[in-house]
């Protein structure tokens, strides 16, 4: 039988010593590459690269361009409500791009406006369908009607 000095606690004890040494070692290695690296220097010259770009301004002067037309206004939707020479009153809805163009059209016509106030695009709720189906019972008979 051999005769061992070393026991096997002290043997354990040295070769995880050995790898916490060489792992310490590898990590400070690593952290002085990294922190001790200095980036190389940029050159501080400016450098301008003239873009190659030709503006012809003989478009202006062509036919074309002179005869372009403006945009026309967006018309807006008014509701009215005035009166007839006749005295009749009369309501319906008229485009233009001011309140005071509606009413200058409608004096045109030959009424008397009332009142003219702009119609609210849109709807209150969003999510309401524009058409729904509902069944209403009477006297036996199911009567399905469409509507908002």
């Amino acid at each position: 039988m051999a005769v061992v000095f070393i026991s096997p606690k002290q043997r354990q004890k040295v070769f995880f010593m050995g790898i916490t040494v060489v792992f310490l070692l590898i990590l400070i290695f690593i952290s002085f590459g990294v922190f001790l690296y200095n980036p190389s220097e940029v050159s501080t010259a400016l450098v301008f690269n003239r873009p190659k770009v030709n503006v012809d301004m003989a478009v202006f002067d062509s036919d074309s361009f002179k005869n372009l037309q403006p945009f026309t206004e967006m018309q807006i939707q008014y509701s009215y409500k005035a009166t007839t020479k006749t005295n009749q009153q009369e309501s319906g809805f008229i485009s233009a791009t001011s309140i005071d163009e509606a009413r200058k059209i409608l004096t045109d016509e030959g009424l008397t406006v009332i009142e003219v106030k702009e119609v609210e695009v849109g709807r209150d709720n969003p999510f309401t369908p524009y058409y729904s189906s509902t069944a209403t019972q009477s006297n036996g008979k199911t009567e399905t009607t469409g509507g908002k």
